[in-house]
């Protein structure tokens, strides 16, 4: 891809991860904007960017910049988004989408106005092998489909002493382990079902109420536990755990558990698909690897292959059989599908703003739940 020119908003963990993506299809990296100066500057040298923006007008007023990736808290996403658009930018956004479900609507009409390309990165729909079990699922080869269960667990945040901005609903919303990744597990088995979730029951969980936050600077996923030195009491308003329960549109239930303090657990996305003829599973620590349950014959492990994968399921392979794609691959899959569709015109197969609103409902259910202590409805 050539001639498409994006600006990078956020310069902390997910800010260098967008740019080495789009780097890899082609696309150019015009700038870099941080939260200060001195941040633009740092992260425009690390990367090796032709510049470091001054604030977020002057990236509008760039007519050279097509397309702004917003890696920022979540608190600016709508305002940013918002602004983007109308001025005439593509817009490919961290999750969530906003803070609330109205701004999340706001914003999926103001995109529809704008005729720009917009997209939130739920990017780890990109693994080429949930698009092949999106295939076995939707062709009907599991039959009827019974339950779906699984989990997202992380152990970053489970010393007292672990601190990040996430941590703060104002910041970054009333849910935050559930929101931050949980979301990606929901959308994620939508996705490969076909089915959404009507109606949940949540129970969530803060084992720290308060925590030990740093004086100085933090960085997400920086390490293990700080000294005692240099910090300070904070109160935490959002989850560590929830624990979900839920209903599908086409008859199937589940559940999904979701932890940021799971010792050893780095970044461990699960899910199992049980149906009438079959069911299948996916552990996210060994993404090359799809298990295919039977009842009356051997199971079966499918190695990640283009050459073994159902068509839908090949663009998303771009290595041979025994070539492991992982992590940073699934970026590179979610761009590629959001620059086909703005230099190509094909079907948009990325994440849009309605994805990213749905998403939105789902939180606002499950916190609804929670705090009633019964099932509630998931509006559309």
């Amino acid at each position: 891809m050539t001639g498409i020119n994006a600006a990078i908003v956020g310069t902390g963990f997910m800010g260098p991860v967008h740019a080495e993506a789009l780097a890899r299809i082609g696309i150019t990296v015009c700038g870099i904007l941080g939260s200060s100066p001195e941040k633009s500057e740092l992260a425009k040298k690390a990367m090796g960017l032709p510049r470091a923006f001054a604030d977020f007008e002057e990236i509008l007023a760039d007519t050279s910049v097509d397309a702004v990736h917003l890696c920022t808290p979540n608190l600016l996403h709508y305002d940013h988004a918002k602004r983007a658009l109308e001025a005439g930018k593509h817009v490919m956004c961290e999750k969530p989408l906003a803070m609330t479900s109205l701004e999340t609507a706001s914003l999926m009409e103001i995109a529809a106005k704008s005729g720009c390309a917009a997209a939130v990165c739920y990017n780890l729909r990109f693994y080429p092998l949930h698009f092949h079990a999106q295939s076995l699922v939707r062709g009907g080869k599991l039959g009827r489909l019974f339950h779906v269960n699984g989990s997202y667990a992380q152990d970053w945040l489970l010393y007292e002493t672990d601190y990040n901005w996430r941590l703060n609903a104002a910041e970054s919303g009333a849910l935050r382990a559930v929101a931050d990744i949980g979301t990606h597990w929901m959308d994620l088995v939508e996705m490969i079902t076909g089915q959404k979730i009507s109606s949940v029951f949540a129970d969530l969980q803060t084992f720290f109420p308060t925590r030990k936050r740093p004086t100085g600077d933090v960085t997400t996923f920086s390490g293990g536990p700080a000294g005692a030195a240099g910090v300070e009491d904070v109160a935490i308003d959002t989850e560590d755990y929830g624990n979900i329960m839920f209903r599908m549109s086409g008859g199937a239930v589940g559940s999904l558990y979701v932890s940021q303090l799971a010792a050893g657990r780095k970044n461990a996305l699960r899910y199992e698909i049980a149906g009438a003829d079959g069911a299948l599973a996916w552990d996210g620590e060994s993404p090359n690897e799809l298990w295919l349950g039977h009842r009356d014959k051997p199971n079966e492990i499918l190695l990640k292959d283009p050459g073994l994968l159902d068509a839908p399921a090949r663009p998303y392979a771009s290595y041979p059989g025994g070539h492991a794609e992982g992590y940073p691959d699934t970026f590179k899959q979610c761009f590629k599908a959001f620059y086909d569709y703005i230099q190509n015109g094909v079907d948009p197969a990325f994440p849009g703003f309605d994805a990213g609103h749905r998403q939105v409902k789902l939180c606002e259910a499950i916190l609804s739940s929670s705090r009633q202590e019964k099932w509630v409805e998931v509006e559309d």
